[in-house]
């Protein structure tokens, strides 16, 4: 990373914890409105870490998220190891799931989650491999560049 990191945060999340889903998105919306980032700005960002965190809560077995905060930049990396993504181009379609029907019964499932994250974001990139994990590196420019 070319620019000077302002603040930098790593946060485990649980896959399966449904307790604690979200919690990791709230401490993210906390340090930002600390940093005195606008408010819309902290939207895009929670509306993107809540939707990472929550496919790593409904899919995968365990998870990291990494916040990074630049001068001009937000950057939030989701890394979980899970059953990866097999159709990347599918599952950015509105409503294509992979969720379980117990997940669904929970009200989960929609498939909006990487669309809303496309959607939050200025940048969205997505790596997966199929029985390992997936990681999504999602960033929010918060300053003009």
């Amino acid at each position: 990373m070319s620019e000077d990191v302002l603040y930098e945060k790593r946060f485990l999340v649980k896959g399966g914890d449904f307790d604690k889903a979200g919690e990791v998105s709230t401490q993210i919306k906390a340090v930002l409105k600390e940093t005195g980032i606008e408010r819309d700005i902290i939207r895009k960002a929670c509306i993107a870490s809540f939707e990472a965190e929550m496919n790593v809560v409904i899919h995968a077995v365990s998870g990291e998220a990494e916040l990074v905060i630049t001068a001009t930049d937000i950057i939030i990396t989701m890394s979980d190891h899970g059953p990866g993504i097999a159709d990347l181009e599918l599952a950015m379609q509105e409503g294509y799931s992979t969720a379980s029907d117990a997940m669904r019964e929970r009200g989960f499932g929609a498939g909006m989650g990487l669309p809303n994250i496309q959607r939050s974001v200025d940048d969205l990139q997505i790596e997966s491999h199929v029985g390992v994990g997936t990681t999504l590196r999602m960033t929010i420019h918060h300053q003009k560049r």
